[in-house]
């Protein structure tokens, strides 16, 4: 019965969704869009921008130049770069002080995921004063205006720049948990590969293979368009013909600006199809001990994808098609166990674990009811997980 009404509910909200006034960021694209940002940003009326970043990016130099491009045109801004690895409702709070404190008039997020998360939180908080961020937790709890939103993402993997989510931790309880909103869509996005340049390898590896989940999950779902297919297979696509080339030669600037499209592709593609047990799995282990949600999305997508079974076959066979990694089979299963192999082939060309480390077993019965109800009844993945299920799953990824 739970599960007819977990059914009812996704196909509910696939109907309403096809009236939902999706918002497609406006694109600055190619290599050095970046300067560009500047103009373009004043020629929308806003004035004095919040940056949010994180120390490393800062320290770095990275958006140095941006910085005194913005000082050029005349344009004020705050930089707030507090910003860590899983972003905390406490990082929002202190960012929205500081832009309700200089009279902002738009959020500029430069970074990967967690300055993205952080900016909509923002964005979610002056949409709605009242409200607080746990308040705001699921789906379609802003439903107004925020101030412009702009995203600059320096990795290839959240694709962020076109979702509706949000992921934030709560810090307390170690609870992670996703925000989402179409007003939360960022307005504009800068796709600059040359920003992408200097990522180090186990980075350009983990984030991409999380474009990678993002796709394969919202392919096998059962909430997928026509649009959304497509997005899919091109952003498989593309991660097959150009990640280990940015791996491995990350000056290939080709290479770099194939994996930002595909990061977007797939953003695009789960913001409207969601995504599943792989992701359920990885916010609690980003909510207990801070682990990266690429690293963890990239270990778990090929357990979760082989316990489907017979239920994906033909998906993950038409995405092995799609890859260019079925040559010589006939048979859907051949062709989705071929799949699974290859993305396991890849994360070990990149020195990515099979296993996690520090899953500690207490902690196990605690993720398994988080993710469960993470999972339900909003993600339509193709057969359901119980929670003995998702305890198997957290047995098969813990070193």
């Amino acid at each position: 019965m739970y599960k007819l009404y977990c059914r009812l509910y996704q196909m509910i909200l696939r109907g309403v969704s096809g009236f939902l006034p999706w918002r497609m960021p406006e694109l600055l694209q190619g290599r050095g869009s970046i300067r560009r940002l500047p103009v373009f940003i004043k020629e929308k009326g806003i004035e004095n921008l919040l940056i949010i970043t994180d120390k490393g990016i800062r320290s770095i130099g990275l958006m140095d130049e941006l910085l005194l491009n913005l000082e050029h045109v005349g344009m004020d801004y705050k930089v707030y770069d507090k910003t860590v690895a899983n972003p905390t409702i406490d990082n929002i709070e202190e960012a929205l002080s500081l832009y309700k404190a200089n009279d902002c008039q738009g959020i500029l997020a430069f970074g990967g995921g967690s300055p993205m998360d952080c900016a909509k939180g923002v964005a979610a908080r002056l949409a709605r004063p009242n409200k607080t961020i746990p308040q705001m937790r699921g789906l379609l709890k802003i439903r107004r205006t925020t101030p412009p939103l702009i995203a600059v993402p320096t990795t290839s993997g959240t694709g962020s720049e076109g979702t509706l989510a949000a992921v934030i931790t709560n810090s307390s309880t170690h609870e992670k948990y996703a925000i989402n909103d179409i007003s939360l869509i960022p307005h504009y996005a800068v796709l600059d590969p040359a920003l992408t340049i200097g990522l180090p390898q186990h980075i350009t590896a983990t984030t991409g293979m999380d474009a990678l989940t993002h796709a394969v999950e919202a392919y096998i779902g059962r909430s997928n368009t026509h649009e959304t297919r497509e997005w899919s297979k091109e952003a498989v696509r593309l991660v097959f013909e150009n990640i280990f080339e940015a791996y491995e030669n990350g000056d290939n600037i080709e290479a770099r600006e194939n994996m930002q499209k595909a990061a977007y592709y797939a953003g695009l593609s789960f913001t409207r199809a969601y995504v599943g047990y792989v992701h359920a799995v990885a916010h609690t282990l980003g909510g207990f001990y801070g682990m990266p949600h690429g690293l963890a999305n990239a270990v778990i997508l090929p357990y979760v994808l082989e316990y489907f079974g017979e239920c994906v076959h033909r998906p993950l066979a038409e995405l092995a098609d799609v890859a260019g990694v079925s040559q010589g089979l006939k048979s859907d299963r051949e062709k989705a166990e071929r799949f699974i192999s290859e993305i396991r082939r890849l994360s070990k060309q990149m020195d990515i674990p099979e296993k996690l480390q520090g899953i500690e077993e207490k902690d196990i019965p605690v993720m398994v009811e988080r993710a469960f109800h993470e999972s339900n009844p909003l993600y339509p993945v193709p057969r359901f997980f119980d929670k003995d299920d998702l305890g198997n799953i957290y047995k098969l990824i813990r070193a």
